[in-house]
């Protein structure tokens, strides 16, 4: 989401004459977006502008600004706690950032974090920033309105408001004019969009239908609003990929409740169900965290049970981090000691591996097609891609060039990365 917003920016600013860096060292001013869900997204956004200081000193005229979730969290304070600081933009604010960079150049201090319940940048065309030129994403909604009790989204990013559906499918077919093959619809809660008559799985079909060459991707799901009706429409649409995030948090229903994620883990199974009977070939991945308050180690044991259930292919996973102004912070006491947490994090981290090798063992003999991306990390020799499942596969050149789809068959594997053939 950060990602998309940033290329928002960028559209913002080259639009008004501003010209985007190749290095940092050549910069009048460093916008530094960031994310506020965890501490530790803080502590390093903190750190970069600390680190930040040291050029400053060098360059006279060099200006930081922070944008995003952060900015709209700690606002005026986040100049005052760091002083090299020079203004601060929420994420409903972009529109805005011409006039505070003016008032920067004239010597002041500035600061824009109103939030809005109808911002969408929707008329705005993203530069797409050290793009690969066959992936993008598409940001269809913003905000969030469910109130996890753990999660300052609702404060930092508002309501939820979605984008006009033509607009968005305007987006779409563009970006495959120019040669794209990939976009990822992205929302904070993407299956709750609407606007008007038109749902998320009529959005789904109208951006799957553009081109069968177009893949097609979302994030992130609740499972909520996990519905069969878009269920049926990526069962009916191939190049709507086969794999589905679904953040579960907990594999307890007392800390689903303690949670406000409005299902229990009943429910949540049957939705899993539901996806493996539309589509048996669909991986699914999650969120999870460990140590919420006044988890017990019985509930942290429901969740390992729950992972032996659904087998998940990959998991992002965290230990609780209390954030300020949250239903969590202000009524529940964070009453699990950190090395608690980090303990049972390690064990849904290694029970995870062992599912994801096994999961990925499943895979070797099967082939895939495959939308070639780049060169593999480690060697030039190699190409990387994904296929539908989302899982990343690296095979041998051969004759094979990014942005094109290809035959691949799978030969071995880590829990991480299948490693194949190319065979067409």
């Amino acid at each position: 989401m950060n990602f998309a917003d940033s290329e928002v920016v960028g559209s913002i600013l080259t639009g008004v004459g501003y010209v985007l860096c190749e290095a940092v060292e050549e910069a009048d001013f460093v916008l530094i977006n960031t994310c506020a869900i965890r501490d530790n997204a803080e502590q390093r956004v903190r750190h970069r502008v600390r680190e930040l200081r040291a050029m400053q000193n060098r360059h006279a005229n060099l200006r930081v600004g922070i944008l995003g979730c952060m900015a709209e969290r700690l606002q005026s304070r986040l100049m005052a706690e760091e002083d090299n600081v020079s203004f601060v933009c929420g994420p409903d604010a972009y529109r805005r950032l011409p006039d505070l960079l003016r008032q920067v150049r004239e010597g002041q201090k500035a600061a824009e974090v109103e939030l809005s319940t109808t911002e969408t940048y929707a008329d705005i065309e993203p530069v797409r920033l050290a793009s690969n030129g066959i992936s993008a994403y598409i940001s269809i909604m913003r905000g969030c309105q469910n109130y996890c009790t753990y999660c300052v989204v609702p404060y930092t990013r508002g309501r939820e408001r979605s984008r006009d559906p033509q607009t968005i499918v305007a987006e779409a077919r563009t970006l495959f004019e120019r040669g794209y093959r990939e976009v990822t619809l992205l929302g904070q809660n993407v299956n709750s969009y609407r606007c008007g008559e038109v749902g998320f799985p009529e959005l789904m079909a109208m951006v799957a239908e553009l081109d069968p060459r177009l893949r097609v991707r979302f994030a992130t799901s609740h499972p909520k609003d996990l519905s069969d009706e878009l269920l049926q429409v990526m069962a009916q649409h191939e190049n709507i990929c086969r794999c589905i995030h679904l953040p579960v948090q907990s594999g307890s229903n007392r800390m689903l409740k303690a949670m406000n994620r409005k299902y229990t883990v009943e429910w949540y199974l049957d939705r899993v169900e539901a996806i493996r009977r539309a589509m048996p070939d669909c991986s699914i991945t999650t969120d999870v965290i460990a140590g919420f308050c006044g988890e017990t180690e019985e509930d942290h044991r429901q969740t390992l049970e729950l992972f032996r259930k659904v087998r998940y292919d990959y998991a992002y996973m965290f230990k609780y981090s209390e954030r300020e102004g949250t239903y969590a912070q202000r009524h529940l006491p964070d009453d699990i000691a950190d090395e608690e947490k980090t303990r049972r994090l390690n064990e849904i981290i290694a029970l995870q591996g062992e599912i994801a090798l096994e999961n990925n063992r499943q895979e070797v003999g099967r082939e895939y097609e495959v939308l070639v991306e780049g060169e593999s990390h480690r060697s030039k020799e190699r190409l990387f891609g994904r296929n539908s499942q989302n899982k990343v596969l690296v095979f041998d050149k051969g004759d094979a060039v990014p942005g094109t789809y290809r035959r691949v068959r799978v030969d071995d594997c880590t829990a991480a990365t299948l490693l194949g053939t190319l065979v067409g």
